[in-house]
């Protein structure tokens, strides 16, 4: 750790509040950064702020500082309704949203401000509760945040200051109608204070800062590259089939590392943790598959230092700040360029140094050059040296136990019914494609035909073949009935008198289809009360002329 990154301006030549400098001095901060020192000068004027920076370099504290002298400064009206908090700080992930919640809660340590923070996949009744009670200052990811503005738990009528953290990936993660509509429920640009902070600013999310913010200023802490200044950056030319071992003997050769392995899928990051754990190396997985909980245990397990190794998707990339990571491992490259910079900028932060190893192989090779483009530099290229490719037996990786993992539908939601899996099991249980223990069913070329006793009557060239004598008695269609079953099942005719005192039937036409004739008998509509009444004929007498009745 350097000190480097910082600048000659010291906190306490800001007129700030001695609380919070009580907090400053709890959390071992006294000099500025350059973004800390660019930004508070203006928003403590009460100036709106976008702010871009590199990663790492203090932007969180930066809008603290003014969250809480602003608070300070003012007094609120007096309300019957305690559930209206007076900042808000939005977070596009979980994980970052824990962080800002303990930086929050050093900072704010005494100044007596309550702090309260929401977010999905656990303790949904728990963080209703808080909120509902009141808090001053409110974190939270943008769905929970939502889900209990429209229950009326809180309102944001009273909001004094709002912050949008990682603003670029609001965007990136579907969460920008969120967004306006929590900015469009509270008061007017001109009586609140807004700021915006990433580490990348897009013409989307200026557009986004203009549009709901007060003419914000922007200031960008401008650097000689767009990564790190310490970081060392250094790529691997490998096919698909060397990743595994390359991984492993990187890793083994490496003293005391703690490592970040980003992946580009879920899936892999589960085949990654498999084998890195079955070949003795102590490893932990941070997906949206994982459940929140052991999420938030993982990863302060790895913050503390008990995992040597994390393998992750881009939700470990963006604002968490996890000190002391030697390595980061771009086991996939990234599809875009600006990922590549917020997953080696977990490494080198805060003045210290670090290393970016990147895996170019046959998939996501096309990559390097967009992202050498965006970073104006070339990535070294390092030979694979035979010692870094260990003997691996693929039979030794691992696989996850299904209770590790979380159920998510086709949109990517979680479990309906309170955390039970399609079949009723919960999350670990087998979906409906899954036979007993996770088999695989089998085939519908693949299964036994089904043969059953057939009637002994025969069909007509018109008509299929007859109804199963063991099925259940329920009429065939009408179009496929055979003229027997037809004759069973279509209303008696007429009965004519005979001149022996008898009965017959009306006979078809000679050369006319009987079936074709009582579809269309059938299709007649039938009388209704009032109407006239039809016409039929009779025979009375021995002539058997037809009469009228």
């Amino acid at each position: 750790m350097t000190e480097k990154h910082l600048t000659a301006t010291r906190f306490d030549h800001f007129d700030l509040d001695l609380s919070v400098l009580e907090g400053l001095a709890d959390a071992g901060f006294s000099h500025c950064t350059p973004i800390q020192a660019a930004t508070l000068p203006v928003a403590l004027t009460g100036q709106d702020v976008a702010g871009q920076a590199q990663t790492g370099t203090g932007k969180t504290a930066a809008f603290l500082l003014v969250i809480l002298e602003r608070l300070l400064a003012s007094q609120p009206a007096p309300s019957d309704h305690p559930a209206q908090p007076r900042a808000l700080i939005v977070a596009p992930t979980r994980e970052l949203a824990v962080q800002i919640h303990h930086d929050t809660l050093v900072l704010a340590r005494h100044t007596g401000f309550r702090v309260g923070l929401v977010f999905g996949g656990t303790g949904y009744q728990e963080q209703r509760d808080t909120l509902a009670a009141g808090v001053d200052i409110l974190i939270g990811t943008p769905g929970r945040l939502i889900d209990y503005f429209k229950q009326h738990v809180f309102n944001l009528s009273r909001v004094e200051v709002v912050v949008l953290d990682e603003a670029d990936r609001m965007f990136d993660l579907g969460f920008i109608k969120d967004i306006r509509f929590l900015l469009k429920r509270m008061p007017p640009p001109e009586e609140r204070l807004g700021m915006l902070f990433s580490a990348t600013l897009s013409y989307r999310v200026l557009e986004l800062a203009y549009e709901h913010m007060n003419n914000p200023q922007l200031i960008k802490i401008e650097s000689d590259t767009v990564t790190a200044d310490r970081v060392r950056q250094r790529c691997y030319m490998t096919a698909n089939s060397e990743k595994i071992p390359l991984l492993i003997g990187l890793v083994r050769t490496w003293e005391d590392p703690r490592v970040m392995v980003f992946v580009n899928t879920k899936r892999e990051a589960d085949r990654v943790w498999g084998y890195l754990q079955g070949n003795g190396i102590n490893t932990a997985v941070l997906s949206g598959d994982v459940p929140q909980k052991k999420r938030l245990k993982l990863l302060k397990s790895f913050t503390d230092g008990d995992l040597p190794v994390l393998v992750g998707t881009d939700v470990a990339a963006r604002g968490l700040h996890i000190p002391d990571v030697t390595h980061v491992v771009n086991y996939d490259l990234p599809e875009d360029a600006e990922d590549y910079v917020h997953r080696i900028g977990r490494t080198a932060r805060a003045g210290a140094a670090g290393d970016a190893i990147s895996f170019v192989c046959e998939t996501y090779a096309f990559c390097l050059p967009d992202i050498e483009r965006f970073i104006g530099a070339k990535v070294p290229v390092e030979p694979v040296e035979s010692h870094l490719l260990p003997e691996i037996d693929y039979r030794s990786r691992l696989r996850p136990e299904r209770e590790d993992r979380e159920y998510r539908d086709r949109d990517g939601r979680g479990p309906p019914g309170g955390g039970r899996g399609r079949d009723g099991r919960g999350p670990g249980g087998p979906s409906r494609r899954d036979g007993p223990r996770g088999a695989e069913r089998p085939r519908t070329a693949d299964r036994p035909p089904v043969t059953t006793p057939t009637a002994t009557a025969t069909a007509t060239p018109d008509a299929p073949a007859p109804v199963a004598a063991t099925a259940p008695p329920r009429p065939p269609r009408r179009e496929r009935r055979a003229p027997e079953q037809a004759a069973l099942t279509s209303p008696p005719a007429s009965p004519t008198a005979t001149p022996d005192g008898g009965s017959s039937e009306p006979s078809p036409p000679p050369g006319a289809d009987p079936a074709k004739k009582r579809r269309r008998r059938r299709r007649k509509p039938a009388a209704k009360p009032g109407d006239a009444q039809p016409v039929t004929q009779t025979t009375d007498g021995p002539a058997g002329e037809p009469t009228d009745s």
